[in-house]
């Protein structure tokens, strides 16, 4: 990525819509603008700064291209730091296109993917979480999604990071002290005290940690699995829950060779619901590979929804199904109620599991009452119910990643603590500890780590 010179592109979605806005950053970004849009005003002489102007936009040949609205915003007190300009015209992609060649054959360069974050980034208007806050916030899937993004991008996870810097900066300058007046290292920093910072520091990285599975949900979905033996009505199950034929659906078992994946919103959780290949044993060469895929999605679900027949009620082969999975795991679903009830005994196999839920893919009986349940099961793993507040903090896996690493030398500073070591030689688990915590927010990150974070983003963004 280049970093100064003036970049644009199409900051709508793909597609037709109402509304299409073409975006540009940089120094001749209000030169471009001047020459492509006409104002209606007879008294425009220039553009007020942040002010939505109406006039119409030509391209480079003086072609009328529509009737639009511009606006420039003078740096740095904007999203990049530099000046942007902004087009917000109809949203024809043909329009869009032809708005962008124009702008192109002015001198400025198509950006590239992330790189109006980029910049922001580079000039301080934000720090690295707050930037991956932007794109977590266009890709949230649902309203609790949308408040953690936002509470990332307030700066409230880069505040307590900041804080959890500031402590293990403070400890280090204690232990320098100590190091350089070894006569003095009692009144210094004593070996309690030094391991009651690094508990301390710890503690606080514990707390940024702790919510990072329940957050993980909401942000990027639970993977609920359906599982159990061919032909028990899976893919009709999935069928129903989505309101629609996604998965094949035959009287044949076996029909599902391959896992299918679909995200959806169950009770307001979002989820990421995969229909697999039914589990026995086959000689088929194409269903062993799919029965292989189904197994793996079963080890890496949060939960899994073991599908029954009712009309032939709980089988041996769902008994050896049920001894396989982990228990915590597994929502027992007995499916068909319309045709059978389950009795008591059928009850009486699932000890220790949750209550049994009754379900008809074909009437849409108990599907209300399954929503409702892989909700409860999916947050009571993880603290229990309640909405996300605007503390809420959802850490990606890489900044989870990061702390992890930190708090691994903190950990092992204190063992070096307690087992008598030097303090010059403890410290260097609190420089290493001090560079994981500057990766999460970008601070001293290399460019081809940030050109790799950023890449991931839009273009437009």
């Amino acid at each position: 990525m280049h970093r100064h010179d003036t970049i644009a592109a199409i900051a709508s979605p793909v597609g037709t819509g109402g509304i299409g806005i073409v975006r540009l950053s940089g120094s001749t970004a209000k030169k471009v603008l001047q020459s492509l849009f006409l104002p209606f005003s007879p008294i425009f002489t220039d553009f007020k700064p942040w002010t939505l102007h109406r006039g119409r936009v030509i391209d480079v040949s003086g072609n009328v291209l529509d009737d639009a609205l511009a606006v420039f915003m003078p740096g740095p007190r904007t999203f990049t730091g530099e000046d942007v300009a902004e087009i917000h015209c109809h949203g024809g992609m043909a329009l869009l296109g032809v708005l962008l060649d124009s702008i192109l054959a002015l001198g400025a360069r198509l950006a590239e993917a992330g790189e109006f974050s980029y910049r922001a980034f580079l000039n301080g208007r934000m720090d690295l979480t707050q930037a991956e806050a932007v794109a977590e916030l266009v890709s949230a899937p649902g309203k609790e999604g949308v408040l953690l993004a936002a509470a990332k991008l307030e700066g409230v996870l880069a505040r307590r990071v900041g804080a959890l810097r500031a402590k293990l900066e403070d400890l280090r300058m204690r232990v320098c002290v100590a190091v350089d007046f070894p006569e003095e290292d009692v009144e210094c920093l004593s070996p309690p005290a030094f391991l009651q910072g690094l508990e301390d520091i710890a503690q606080a990285v514990r707390e940024l940690l702790a919510g990072y599975a329940r957050n993980r949900c909401w942000q990027e979905g639970a993977l609920i699995v359906l599982a159990g033996r061919v032909n028990v009505g899976k893919s009709s199950l999935m069928n129903a829950l989505l309101g629609r034929e996604r998965a094949l659906v035959t009287a044949w078992a076996g029909t599902t060779r391959d896992f299918l994946e679909e995200r959806i919103l169950l009770d307001g959780l979002p989820v990421r619901l995969v229909d697999t290949a039914g589990l026995r044993e086959s000689t088929d060469e194409v269903e062993q590979l799919g029965i292989a895929a189904s197994r793996r999605c079963v080890d890496a679900a949060d939960l899994i929804l073991l599908v029954l027949d009712g009309h032939e009620g709980c089988t041996r082969e769902d008994r050896a199904l049920l001894e396989e999975l982990p228990p915590a795991r597994v929502l027992p679903v007995w499916n068909k109620s319309d045709l059978t009830r389950p009795d008591a005994a059928s009850w009486q196999d699932f000890p220790g599991q949750e209550s049994m839920v009754c379900t008809s893919a074909k009437t849409g009986e108990g599907l209300d009452a399954l929503s409702a349940a892989v909700r409860r099961h999916i947050l009571g793993r993880h603290g229990g119910e309640g909405s996300v507040g605007p503390e809420g903090l959802h850490l990606n896996l890489r900044q989870a990643g990061a702390l992890s690493r930190a708090l691994d030398q903190v950990n092992a500073c204190a063992r070096d603590v307690q087992g008598g070591l030097p303090y010059d030689i403890c410290a260097l688990h609190l420089d290493t500890a001090g560079v994981a915590l500057a990766d999460l927010t970008g601070r001293d990150s290399s460019d081809e780590i940030l050109e790799r974070i950023f890449s991931t983003f839009c273009i437009g963004k």
